[in-house]
């Protein structure tokens, strides 16, 4: 099922995407940790797109789209902001930046995500989440 949006750069309609959205991947049976992940990567990429991309300009838009089958949701967001590069954006997990209070929702969507995908200058995202288990990363023991 294809779904299209477009919305002022508004909180609440952001939240009303995210719950129609959320509501196909369920429809769609998507394991729980897939849910889980799509619901959060969608959270942050439209926070993203209203606050840091528009600036939170009511005058501009959001465009979302969202293909949903069985197999995977493929997420299409795009603001009317300035765009950003990628590569500039600081790795919220290193020692200057721990105790920074944003920086970490690109961390998540591509941790989350099965691909995320930054084109037009940074204004417009495509992220993926195939219909699996989530796998998180493995850990080194340190007992010996």
């Amino acid at each position: 099922m294809k779904l299209v949006f477009d919305i002022p750069s508004d909180f609440d309609a952001g939240r009303d995407v995210q719950r129609r959205v959320v509501e196909q991947v369920v429809l769609h049976k998507f394991e729980a940790d897939s849910v889980f992940a799509i619901r959060l990567a969608l959270e942050e990429a439209l926070v993203n797109a209203i606050k840091h991309g528009n600036r939170a300009d009511p005058t501009k838009k959001v465009h979302i789209e969202a293909l949903i089958t069985s197999q995977r949701a493929e997420i299409l967001i795009e603001d009317e902001g300035p765009g950003f590069n990628r590569a500039r954006i600081p790795d919220p997990t290193t020692h200057p930046n721990l105790n920074r209070p944003s920086g970490r929702g690109i961390l998540l969507i591509e941790a989350y995500m099965t691909t995320a995908k930054w084109e037009r200058g940074g204004r417009r995202l495509r992220m993926v989440r195939d219909n699996t288990p989530l796998e998180l990363p493995q850990t080194k023991s340190g007992t010996g």
